[in-house]
């Protein structure tokens, strides 16, 4: 049997963007998908602290230490520049292994600094 496991989390970090004419997705800072363990269009579920909304995209990468976190085309109407979200991957695995796995998680600073 397969299971759903938290594979990678940045935890209440700040958007600093919203682009409703982008094509979609979600850009984040290289140096936050690294530390992460996200890959460029790797599916994630994003939570928005302020409003509750919840929504599901694919990552872009962006400029390396540059704190960007931008939520593109349809996105951008769930969130709002300052709004603190959390995003989350997930992954499949056997149950015995997933009893075992750690994910990645990580607790950026308030500019965005991955901090683990």
């Amino acid at each position: 049997m397969l299971v759903h496991v938290v594979k990678s989390k940045i935890h209440r970090v700040t958007v600093t963007g919203a682009d409703l004419n982008y094509i979609g997705s979600i850009t984040i800072d290289e140096a936050l998908m690294e530390a992460a363990n996200l890959i460029e269009g790797e599916k994630v579920s994003i939570v928005n602290v302020n409003n509750g909304e919840r929504l599901e995209t694919y990552v872009i990468k962006g400029n390396r230490n540059s704190g960007e976190i931008t939520l593109n085309g349809p996105a951008a109407r769930k969130v709002h520049q300052g709004d603190i979200i959390i995003i989350i991957a997930y992954g499949m695995l056997p149950i015995d292994e997933a009893k075992n796995f750690r994910p990645s998680l990580i607790f950026p600073n308030e500019k965005n600094n991955s901090l683990t």
